[in-house]
């Protein structure tokens, strides 16, 4: 069983800032890339962001510039660092991982979720 826990989740006024952390196996890690997802009230579900094990990252348009996506290596860990945050960002967000064909569109594994609220 692939083991994906999220936490950093919250409630933050519209401008703020919230980091989201994911530990996983050093394995899973090293092989699979990993990514944010998110699914809003009413909403379909979205990638938010992705990361290979190489590094290279791509993010949805509606958060580039504000959203930071980075792997801490030493604590097999994902990061998102999130700012400038708005109503609209306020969602379910889960860490996933696969390999780097599908992170963008079809995910291998899921983890549990961690709520993300905007609000003033």
């Amino acid at each position: 069983q692939v083991q994906l826990v999220e936490s950093g989740g919250g409630l933050v006024q519209p401008g703020g800032s919230l980091r989201l952390s994911c530990a996983a196996s050093q394995i899973i890690f090293s092989i699979y890339a990993m990514g944010w997802y998110r699914q809003g009230p009413g909403k379909q579900r979205e990638m938010v962001a992705t990361i290979t094990p190489g590094g290279t990252t791509n993010y949805a348009d509606s958060v580039k510039g504000r959203f930071t996506i980075s792997r801490d290596v030493a604590k097999n860990t994902v990061l998102l660092q999130m700012n400038s945050l708005k109503p609209e960002d306020t969602a379910v967000y889960y860490c996933t991982t696969g390999p780097s064909t599908t992170i963008m569109t079809r995910p291998n594994y899921w983890g549990q979720g961690t709520q993300v609220t905007v609000s003033s």
